[in-house]
């Protein structure tokens, strides 16, 4: 039944945005940005924005301009593109993390209200790619910490008995069980042994989360860790000789790169 409901409000959000107030939005963008003529109306821009991968480049120059509107007026409409744009993403977040709330109709508001402040405060004049990996990265790393207080409230031992990507800031989120997951899994449960039995330090046991399991570039972490890229560099570097001695070659940083699809 949840299910349907669902279903509906999608459905009810698609339709809302083809009225005409909304096509104008469309129209205004279209008059700077011509990537955005060959779209007719919304329903257009959706169907492009959920196929191939979210890895497209071509996908930040429909999200660019329209965040960018967004951060100069403020119109609610926009938020609700966004939304729509976004749903099947949403929709995947709150299917992988159905364990971090019995209610799962409380989980789905809040899915949406934590990706509803995550888009208020995109700013694409300093971030201007990967819009779709920043937004449901946000939204996901956002979404944990609410629930963390939670937890750390009403079980504190909590903190690693969770998905252990989340403490890596959610990088990786899977919308097609890609097939990488094997590995990663294994990646995990290996730098997670090393992690419990003291050979790494959280610092490092996070970095190499991010970066040998989910693709976090050093540029990405750099910024996440508040580092120079240089530093962060050689944080890696460092990490990954620690592994090295460890035994830890089952994965290489970049093998577990892998598309984000459906948006």
């Amino acid at each position: 039944m949840a299910y349907a409901s669902r279903d509906r409000d999608r459905e009810q959000l698609e339709q809302e945005i083809q009225e005409p107030s909304y096509q104008g939005l469309l129209r205004r963008l279209q008059e700077d940005e011509p990537f955005l003529r060959r779209f007719g109306d919304w329903a257009e821009v959706l169907t492009y924005m959920r196929e191939g991968t979210s890895q497209d480049p071509r996908k930040d120059d429909v999200l660019r301009p329209i965040f960018r509107a967004h951060r100069k007026d403020g119109d609610a409409r926009w938020r609700t593109v966004l939304l729509a744009i976004f749903w099947p993403g949403l929709a995947s977040i709150h299917r992988q993390k159905r364990t971090w709330d019995p209610d799962p109709e409380e989980l789905w508001q809040n899915v949406q209200w934590t990706f509803l402040r995550v888009i208020c405060r995109v700013d694409v004049d300093r971030r201007p790619n990967r819009l779709v990996q920043k937004v449901v990265n946000d939204t996901i790393h956002d979404l944990y910490e609410e629930y963390q207080r939670t937890w750390e409230r009403t079980n504190p031992e909590r903190r690693w008995d969770d998905e252990i990507h989340v403490l890596a800031v959610g990088h990786g989120i899977d919308f097609d069980r890609i097939a990488l997951e094997e590995l990663r899994v294994a990646e995990l449960k290996s730098l997670r042994a090393h992690f419990t039995a003291g050979n790494l330090s959280e610092a490092d046991y996070l970095l190499l989360v991010g970066m040998r399991v989910y693709g976090e570039s050093v540029a990405d972490y750099a910024r996440r860790a508040r580092l120079g890229y240089e530093a962060a560099k050689k944080r890696r570097q460092r990490a990954e000789a620690t592994l090295r001695r460890l035994g830890g070659e089952a994965m290489s940083p970049d093998s577990a790169q892998s598309p984000l699809s459906g948006l």
